[in-house]
Order: C-alpha cells, then structure tokens, then sequence
C-alpha cells in the first residue's frame, strides 16, 4: 500500500484462457492488492482503443496509479509481476539490501529461467505431434528433462521453491503452466504417462501438488472452460495445417 495507506488503483487487462495473463492474476492475489479487470477477447482483432494501451496487442497489461503515480501502464506478464512484488515487498521475492537476499533473487530467476529455455514448450509440442507414439516419445523427453534440470534445483522445496513455506515468483510464474500440464493430462490432451513420469520425481511431484491447489493459482482457472477453448485451438492449428 501507498504511504497514507491507501490502496492503488489497479486495472488488469486480462483473459481468462491465457496462462500469461494468469501469472498477472496470480501475483495480485497473493499480494492481497485490489483491482479491476478489463477481459480482452483474444480471439478477434485488438481495438483500437486497446492498442493504445498495449501497441503489442497482448496481456496482460496494467493501468497502475498509487501515490504520485498516476495512470501508468505496464506490460508483459513478466514484467508486470516483477512490477508489482517490487512496489509492494512481500514473501514473493526477498528484499533487496544485502548479498544473501540477492543470491535467492538470483535462485529464483535461475529457476525460471531454466524451466522457460528449457521445458516450457514441450506441452505445446506434445499437442501438436500427430500421432500417438510420437506424443509419448515427446511426454518422455519432457520427463526425462524435468528430472535433469528441474528436479535438482526442487531438493530443498519446503514446499515451496528455496525452502519457502510461501510461494515465491518462481511459483508465481510458471504455476499458470503446471496447472494446465496436469489438467490437460486429466482430460487426454497430453499423455498420461507424462503426468505418471512427473510422479515420480519425488521433488517435483511434490512441489507441483502443492502449487496447482494454491487459491492464487485456482481462483480464475475455469478447468471446463479452459479445456474447451484448447482443444478448439488446436485442432483449428491442425486444419490449417493440412491447408
């Protein structure tokens, strides 16, 4: 909160179906800070009133005023998260100041970094394939990756990233990407072997089960929605495709 107390004004450009946007969402709720949301549909050419917002067209995006700031917009989801946990210091992130909270900033980004470069598109990829056996073959290199990279860096997850009992923005930004891994494993999207491979990885399937059942993380995932929305994408991308 400001100085004199007061709460910002916050209005969040989102929608629903994006995981980007939901980071967004994600870090709002667990900073406790009010706003209003404003859903952009993603489906349709942006407005015009809109591109002057954000020219890039995307969400999410931010209208932020609080104290002596007024009216100013920030963009990328990213970004905006990083915004918001460096206006209002909280368990998010550590506080600056000193070279131990600086090594666990730099953790944190380390962890993102390396789930983004590394293991964050096979989900996309695993959609895609065209047949069966080549959907598993991709679900077991992402397994067979998550288990290199990811799972190592989990060991000391309490539950949370570095220890945490509080999630952290590593939480805050991939969560929106773990949530739909597994709820599209649930419903035949992906694999199941691939939510089974995760399973066992006792850091990661640990730590994963805690972050898909944090209400910031749960609160605007509309599953039924989602999953319809999905699967019309995609199969729309395939169609095309064969054009």
């Amino acid at each position: 909160m400001s100085a004199n107390g007061d709460a910002p004004k916050i209005t969040l450009y989102t929608n629903h179906m994006c995981p980007w946007a939901h980071r967004a969402h994600i870090v709002i709720k667990e900073l406790g800070l009010p706003y209003e949301e404003v859903i952009i549909d993603l489906d349709k050419p942006r407005e015009p009133w809109y591109l002057e917002i954000n020219p890039r067209g995307l969400v999410p995006a931010i209208k932020f005023s609080d104290g002596a700031v007024k009216d100013q917009i920030v963009y990328e989801s990213g970004i905006v998260a990083q915004f918001l946990a460096d206006a209002y210091p909280s368990h998010l992130v550590p506080k600056s100041g000193d070279p131990e909270a600086a090594l666990a900033r730099a953790r944190i980004n380390f962890f993102v970094d390396t789930w983004f470069s590394k293991a964050g598109s096979y989900w996309y990829q695993i959609i895609l394939k065209n047949s069966q056996e080549e959907k598993e073959a991709t679900a077991k290199e992402f397994v067979d990756l998550v288990g290199k990279e990811i799972e190592p860096l989990l060991k000391d997850a309490a539950p949370f990233f570095g220890g945490s009992d509080k999630f952290t923005m590593a939480e805050a930004l991939i969560a929106p990407f773990i949530l739909r891994v597994y709820a599209f494993a649930k419903h035949d999207i992906l694999p199941k072997s691939l939510t089974e491979g995760f399973d066992a990885l006792p850091n990661f399937s640990k730590w994963a089960a805690n972050v898909v059942k944090q209400e910031s993380v749960t609160y605007i995932f509309d599953e039924k929605k989602i999953i319809e929305a999905t699967l019309r994408k995609f199969e729309s991308m395939k169609a095309q495709k064969k054009l």
